[in-house]
């Protein structure tokens, strides 16, 4: 019986992998968008509560959280071939993808350290850190992403 579950584990995990190889350029623009606004909710929420504008600080937390998870590999959201459609890409996502990568290595890492200062609960460094952070994206955004309208 045991045999069987394994079995059919590796036949359902094969075929996850191959789906996810498969996927369509479209799908894919479609997933990458979805993240990039998600990540964008995220932030927006963080600076109305670092800002003062709302009071839900015991939420902060889980924001921060939610953009380090986000963000973990946001270079992966841009292969090869999915460069054309509906997307905010710019070509220098591609023809520039080393510098690319360096920036979204830069944005993790923003992410990762706010997580951190997050949890001192330090007003000033939580200030600091998110602005690091919100400067990072805009940064990557400048270089790689299509102005918006």
């Amino acid at each position: 019986m045991k045999m069987q579950h394994s079995l059919f584990a590796l036949a359902v995990a094969t075929l996850v992998a191959g789906a996810a190889v498969a996927a369509e350029p479209e799908d894919i623009i479609k997933y990458r968008k979805n993240v990039m606004k998600a990540t964008a909710g995220h932030m927006g929420a963080t600076a109305a509560i670092v800002t003062g504008k709302v009071d839900y600080k015991g939420d902060l937390a889980d924001h921060a959280k939610a953009i380090q998870a986000l963000t973990k590999d946001t270079a992966a959201l841009f292969p090869k071939d999915s460069d054309f459609g509906d997307t905010e890409a710019l070509d220098a996502v591609w023809k520039k993808n080393a510098e690319f990568k360096k920036h979204a290595q830069q944005v993790k890492a923003k992410a990762d350290a706010f997580v951190k200062v997050v949890a001192t609960n330090d007003k000033a460094k939580i200030a600091n850190g998110f602005k690091e952070l919100n400067d990072s994206c805009k940064s990557c955004h400048k270089e790689f992403r299509k102005e918006q309208k």
